[in-house]
C-alpha cells in the first residue's frame, strides 16, 4: 500500500476525467466505530475511500471540481450537491416497482401503473441504443420525461394510492431519470458500483471492519489498485511487481 500512492492518485485522476462515474457507499466499522466505505468507479477504474461521514461533502471532495461527467448514483440525497448531469439508478427504481407489485398483488390500478412506468423505461432503453444526433437525443429525453410525469401525476394527489411514494420520487428526480438517453454510452443503472462494493460487504460480515485508521487506509488502497487492475484485465502479480519496481526508482537529480 505504501508503494501504491502514485497509482491511486492516477486512478482518481482518471475517474475525475471520465465521461461518467458510478458512486455508492456502504457501512463500515473502524475500531468498532461506525463509518462508511465509499466507492467510485468507471469501466476501467475503481477507487475506495473510508470516512466517518456519509455526507455529500465526501463525494464532493473525492470527485473534486475537475469532474464534469455524468454522476451515476442511487436516490440518496448525498449526491444532490452535484450540479452537473446526474443519472439516478433505474435498477433501484425497478426493484422498488417490483416490491410495490408484491405488496399489492390484487390491485389492478397498481399493476397498470407499474406496467406503464416499465413500458416508458423500455422505450427509453431502446431510444438510447439508437444512433441519433445530439438534438434528437435531447428531444426524445424531454418526450420521455413528459410521458413519465403524466403517469406519475395521476397518483400524486391521491394520498391513499399505494404508488404515491414512487410517483413523488418521479416528480422529484424527473430530470435525472433519462440522462442516459441524452448521453451516449451512459448506463441507466448503478450496478457497477454495487458490484465493486459487494466484496467489501462480505468482508465486513466476516471481519467486522478494520481496527485502525492505518488499517482502513491500507485496505482501501489495496482495494483500489487490485480492483482497477482486475477491471483492466491485468495479471495482478505482474502489475504489483511493476508498481513496486517503479516506486523504488529514485527521482532524477536536476542537472548541475
Amino acid at each position: 500500500a505504501g508503494f501504491a500512492q502514485k497509482t491511486v492518485q492516477s486512478i482518481v485522476r482518471r475517474i475525475r476525467g471520465s465521461p461518467y462515474a458510478h458512486a455508492d457507499e456502504t457501512g463500515w466499522r473502524e475500531d468498532g466505530i461506525n463509518g462508511y466505505l465509499w466507492s467510485f468507479s468507471t469501466p476501467e477504474c475503481r477507487y475506495f475511500h473510508f470516512d466517518r461521514s456519509r455526507a455529500g461533502a465526501v463525494a464532493r471532495q473525492v470527485l473534486g471540481p475537475c469532474f464534469s461527467g455524468v454522476l451515476v448514483c442511487d436516490f440518496y440525497s448525498g449526491y444532490n450537491w452535484y450540479d452537473g448531469p446526474i443519472q439516478r439508478c433505474w435498477v433501484h427504481f425497478l426493484r422498488d416497482l417490483k416490491k410495490l407489485l408484491e405488496a399489492n398483488p390484487d390491485n389492478g390500478s397498481v399493476r397498470d401503473w407499474v406496467e406503464s412506468v416499465r413500458a416508458i423505461y423500455k422505450l427509453a432503453k431502446k431510444t438510447a441504443g439508437r444512433k441519433l444526433s445530439e438534438q434528437l437525443r435531447m428531444k426524445f429525453r424531454r418526450e420521455l420525461e413528459d410521458k413519465l410525469i403524466h403517469v406519475a401525476k395521476a397518483c400524486l394527489k391521491n394520498k391513499s394510492a399505494p404508488q404515491r411514494v414512487l410517483a413523488e420520487r418521479i416528480e422529484k428526480h424527473l430530470n435525472e431519470l433519462f440522462t442516459f438517453v441524452e448521453y451516449p454510452g451512459c448506463p441507466s443503472g448503478n450496478n457497477p458500483a454495487e458490484r465493486a462494493i459487494r466484496p467489501a460487504v462480505i468482508a465486513r460480515k466476516v471481519s467486522g471492519g478494520t481496527r485502525s485508521e492505518e488499517g482502513s487506509r491500507t485496505r482501501t488502497t489495496l482495494m483500489s489498485v487490485f480492483g482497477t487492475w482486475t477491471l483492466q484485465g491485468k495479471d495482478l502479480l505482474t502489475a504489483c511487481s511493476h508498481m513496486i519496481a517503479q516506486a523504488q526508482i529514485p527521482a532524477q537529480l536536476p542537472a548541475q
